[in-house]
């Protein structure tokens, strides 16, 4: 639809296409309203629908995955999430506690991510874990400490949302919802959270295909969010030196298929300290535009992936990188929170 298209407009066209039979899905993001059209191809021709008011172009898209595509949008989009831009002109760090344990260990993370640079804040109130007899999070107790760290320090944050049923409760609190690599094909959950009006950072699942990565942004868009962050962490191969194998080629692939931004978790897939510099590092010069960190002021005691979270020395490494690398590969980094850092 055109910029200036009213809402009667995109009504009108919702009407006709179901009046001629067909299923009509509206999807906003934060500078275009796009409608998807599933039905008889052949009869939408006859409705002369490029001729409507409000109408900017008709495009048959022949990927699967149609609204996240860049057959009918080739420019890359930017996802904003409190206002801070990710997408293809800068790389956005991301960082924070895998778990969120304390108030004041929440504090100190993020204080320490802030010095490094993060513009976004992670943290985890809901966590999936592959044992049942591991901590799974402080719930919504948790996302009232992220939300007193957010008033704290200007960070805006995402956190992870495991079911179609939590997605209104934690949408009143977050910035950005987070899909998990193990709900990446939770239909239900995607569903909801196209509707939820809301930033969706979409990690790809352990064994997940890019095509499927995409299909899984396909359901969210399709149910009227277009503000979706891929996210490369990892995936299952026979390799075991690593906790999982980053598949860095998927950072290139993925944004020559899709408009939408993409980012790397280079924690989750190294699954070591030491790697997570390394990886960090080569997801930037691939192109990545952005990463995200776990960051822990006591990793020895951390109740959640305490060995590959990041501590002070680390990160200011993070912050030298990123400066360098971020300008040689054209870049910028975004402006930091406009909270002093205490």
């Amino acid at each position: 639809m055109a910029s200036d298209a009213k809402p009667s407009d995109i009504q009108a066209v919702v009407a006709l296409v179901e009046s001629a039979g067909g299923e009509a899905f509206v999807s906003r993001g934060i500078s275009r309203v796009i409608i998807g059209l599933v039905g008889d191809v052949e009869q939408f021709a006859r409705l002369n629908i490029r001729g409507m008011r409000g109408v900017r172009d008709v495009t048959r898209i022949s990927a699967g995955y149609k609204l996240v595509s860049r057959e009918h949008h080739p420019a890359r989009s930017a996802v904003r999430v409190g206002g801070v831009p990710i997408g293809p002109d800068t790389v956005t760090l991301i960082a924070g506690p895998c778990a969120v344990e304390t108030p004041d260990q929440t504090l100190a993370a993020a204080r320490m991510a802030q010095r490094a640079g993060a513009v976004l804040l992670r943290g985890g109130a809901f966590k999936p874990r592959t044992s049942p007899y591991a901590f799974q999070g402080l719930g919504e107790r948790g996302l009232r400490i992220l939300a007193d760290v957010r008033a704290e320090t200007g960070l805006p944050f995402v956190t992870e949302v495991l079911d179609a049923d939590q997605v209104d409760m934690v949408a009143q609190y977050a910035d950005m919802l987070q899909v998990g690599a193990r709900n990446m094909q939770n239909f239900a959950l995607l569903q909801a959270l196209g509707a939820v009006g809301k930033p969706v950072l979409l990690k790809r699942g352990l064994s997940a295909t890019i095509e499927e990565w995409l299909m899984a942004a396909e359901y969210i868009a399709q149910r009227g969010n277009l503000d979706v962050v891929l996210c490369e962490r990892g995936i299952r191969t026979f390799e075991t030196a690593t906790r999982n194998t980053l598949d860095i080629s998927a950072v290139p692939v993925a944004q020559s298929l899709s408009h939408l931004p993409v980012i790397v978790d280079p924690s989750h897939s190294g699954g070591r300290r030491d790697l997570v510099l390394p990886l960090s590092r080569a997801a930037v010069v691939a192109g990545a535009d952005g990463l995200v960190v776990d960051v822990h002021p006591e990793p020895s005691v951390a109740l959640c992936d305490g060995p590959q979270a990041l501590i002070a020395d680390d990160l200011a490494v993070l912050a030298r990188d990123l400066r360098d690398l971020t300008g040689f590969m054209g870049r910028q980094l975004p402006e930091p929170a406009t909270v002093p850092v205490g």
